[in-house]
């Protein structure tokens, strides 16, 4: 039992309130497809050009042997929207795309792909049924927050075009990879200090062991979320394991 009801209900993404196959087998695909067209429609836009310019300081600090691209300015070359510049950042950011890489440019990158793919209709965030009744439910007794490696305007239009219409009113925040790595304890102790509450009044859930560990390390309750698609978990680590949003009332 928890030693006080939770103030912030803080949520992770994929596997927790949406399916796996959400992001491997929809939004990555998508973006894929339409990576090459989009730098050709907006490499011009001064977002996008500061998206591809840190997507060139992350390559030039990358220190994996198997890059695609050298680590030099050089190699990169003149301005963002020059031919070389552009043929370079593209074959990094498909790389980085092959190997899940939690790149914020790239993050950054497929969020605006997806956007014109939500606003159009084309995509739809599909989440488990019991997410919408919990957030009503939640932002009642506190906020609702999400955290996820993917960007907080990616996180946005998701929960804005969800196959449960807008969930966004019930949504007090969103955080991603420039609050801190997930699996820094750090992280967890910044996002309570948004909400200027201790870490004992965040409730953090997610499918991933070693994040709620971090959680923990911060002070943050936790709850081991166990969705049908989920990889199955031996160690939960002494994490509370929760199959349902319904179910957790029942817990704390």
């Amino acid at each position: 039992m928890s030693a006080e009801r939770p103030r912030v209900y803080l949520l992770d993404v994929e596997g927790t309130v949406a399916p796996l196959t959400l992001t491997t087998e929809v939004l990555f695909p998508y973006a894929r497809k339409h990576l090459n067209e989009f730098l050709d429609r907006n490499i011009g836009d001064p977002a996008v050009q500061a998206d591809l310019t840190l997507l060139a300081e992350e390559n030039q600090a990358d220190t994996d042997p198997n890059l695609p691209v050298h680590r030099t300015a050089e190699k990169w070359g003149g301005p963002v929207d020059g031919a070389k510049f552009r043929l370079f950042a593209l074959m990094y950011l498909l790389w980085l795309m092959d190997r899940d890489r939690k790149s914020t440019a790239l993050k950054s990158l497929q969020g605006k792909i997806w956007k014109a793919g939500f606003e159009s209709g084309e995509l739809k965030g599909t989440l488990f049924d019991d997410v919408p009744k919990a957030f009503r439910r939640w932002s009642q007794q506190g906020k609702v927050a999400i955290y996820s490696s993917g960007s907080v305007d990616a996180q946005k239009l998701l929960f804005g075009h969800t196959t449960y219409g807008d969930l966004t009113a019930l949504i007090s925040a969103y955080f991603d990879t420039r609050t801190g790595p997930k699996m820094e304890s750090a992280s967890y102790a910044a996002i309570a200090a948004s909400f200027a509450v201790p870490p004992g009044a965040v409730l953090f859930l997610s499918d991933v062991v070693k994040e709620l560990d971090a959680a923990r390390e911060a002070g943050c309750q936790t709850r081991l979320v166990v969705r049908e698609g989920n990889p199955p978990v031996a160690e939960a680590n002494g994490h509370l394991r929760l199959e349902s949003f319904d179910a957790l009332e029942n817990s704390i």
